[in-house]
């Protein structure tokens, strides 16, 4: 019996106290804890408590003077927390025991009544909703910033011309801007889903209890009002084990991952000696520990590297809730620390890529070199299509073009008349004009295009769009 009661004081400040004896193994103790990633949820943690709180005294659980008395015990939670001076204890397997443990400590065994009619299960979740709205609301502003430098970029430099590539071989001319704005369009798109994801992150949870609801009459109407959310959900089964929004936020991570991987594979390609289209900010590299004139690209690659992680943590938690059994199941523990890394990574990805775009300097020259006669070749078939032949014809016919300047071994441009009149007899003396990457950029006017007029159009409705979700 000595050996039962002693268990039972071991365990005595354990939720679960009741029903178990003994004290658990260590090694699962260890594994269950989640007190290191989740103390980042004391802030939302102690927001929501105070917003059940209210809900409890409005259902009668609770008296007015018991109501202000756990407040102001939350209050002083929040204050330590803010502070850094929340002790955690070797007991404290989350931060949702330690807040309720420290609340017993400030105003006693009344604390026991804040958890009347709440779950684990519903308080975790909302925590993580609640934290997850915020951290929306951080990485787009992040996200916003990022296209911002980029749209300045392009509207300041929309005269410089470089090369275009395909399959990384010199395709046609293309406005330096035009290439920029490709890289903000595409992160327009992830701050429309970032928008629609936390919609429907916000949805309150609260008032679920474990799986069956809420016993006591709470107003959850009441709950969701107090923690700013937009609806609230319809199965409280659904509502404990729903991490849809979850994967939402992940694959949209894992998107903006990929955009920027890509905008900084582009600038990795640029900023190298063979191209030298570009260089980086001392800021944004690092040297190397052997070869005293290296200047390494640390920041891109760096971006490119987290991008996998970014995916991984996003595949590992779909694999997690690919077979679980409806309603909570321990396995959404792993939700909270895919979460907090792909929040924390994101955040400082966007602010490093924003630094490297914002400092980067441009050779202009470099750029201009790299404009070979060869870019126009799609130009000099268009000037044949415009003379009446078939452009499949015409595609053949410049081909031609090119294979007798390579056999030459001279550039497109400097075959004679005659050598083009052997070609085709469409190819007269006005083949000179095509050469001409001014006049080669600025015939694309089509909207989308790369000629002046059109990323003139590009740069404002980025900028419209920008003031919209500023709005």
């Amino acid at each position: 019996m000595a050996s039962e009661e002693c268990s039972l004081i071991l365990q005595g400040d354990k939720l679960y106290s009741g029903r178990l004896v003994g004290p658990i193994d260590p090694i699962l103790e260890q594994l269950n804890s989640s007190i290191e990633i989740d103390q980042r949820l004391s802030e939302v943690d102690i927001q929501a408590s105070i917003a059940y709180t209210k809900a409890l005294e409005k259902a009668g659980i609770l008296t007015k003077a018991e109501l202000e008395k756990i407040l102001s015990g939350l209050e002083k939670i929040a204050e330590e927390s803010s502070k850094g001076e929340l002790v955690i204890t070797k007991t404290d397997e989350d931060i949702h025991t330690a807040i309720e443990r420290r609340l017993k400590e400030l105003i006693g065994d009344l604390a026991g009544k804040l958890h009347t009619g709440r779950s684990r299960n519903d308080q975790v979740v909302t925590d993580l909703r609640m934290l997850l709205k915020n951290a929306i609301t951080l990485v787009s502003t992040h996200l916003q910033q990022l296209i911002r430098t980029l749209v300045e970029r392009a509207s300041t430099e929309i005269e410089v011309i470089l090369p275009g590539y395909t399959h990384l071989q010199r395709a046609q001319p293309i406005r330096w801007s035009h290439l920029l704005l490709s890289h903000a369009v595409a992160l327009t798109r992830d701050l429309e889903r970032l928008s629609e994801v936390k919609k429907r992150v916000s949805v309150l949870p609260l008032g679920s209890g474990a799986l069956a609801g809420n016993a006591l009459g709470l107003d959850r109407e009441l709950l969701r009002k107090e923690l700013d959310f937009l609806t609230i959900s319809l199965n409280s089964i659904d509502a404990v084990s729903d991490r849809d929004f979850v994967v939402e936020f992940l694959s949209t991570a894992s998107l903006i991952m990929i955009h920027l991987s890509k905008l900084a594979e582009d600038l990795l390609i640029f900023s190298t000696k063979e191209f030298g289209f570009i260089t980086l900010s001392d800021a944004f590299c690092t040297g190397s520990s052997l070869m005293p004139q290296k200047k390494n690209p640390d920041s891109l690659e760096l971006i490119r590297s987290k991008t996998g992680s970014v995916i991984g943590k996003t595949t590992g938690l779909l694999v997690v809730l690919k077979a679980l059994p409806s309603a909570y199941n321990k396995d959404l523990q792993e939700d909270k620390e895919a979460v907090l890394d792909v929040i924390d990574t994101l955040s400082a990805v966007l602010q490093v890529a924003n630094g490297v775009v914002s400092t980067l300097q441009i050779n202009k020259e470099a750029m201009e070199k790299a404009l070979t006669p060869e870019l126009l070749a799609t130009d000099l078939a268009l000037l044949l299509v415009r003379k009446g032949m078939p452009f499949r014809q015409a595609h053949a016919t410049v081909g031609k073009a090119v294979l007798l300047a390579e056999t030459k071994g001279i550039a497109l441009n400097q075959l004679t008349a005659e050598d083009l009149k052997t070609i085709s007899p469409l190819l007269g003396s006005d083949v000179a004009q095509v050469f001409n990457v001014q006049s080669s950029v600025e015939q694309y006017t089509s909207p989308g295009g790369t000629a002046k007029s059109s990323v003139t159009a590009q740069i404002e409705q980025l900028k419209e769009l920008l003031k919209k979700q500023k709005e």
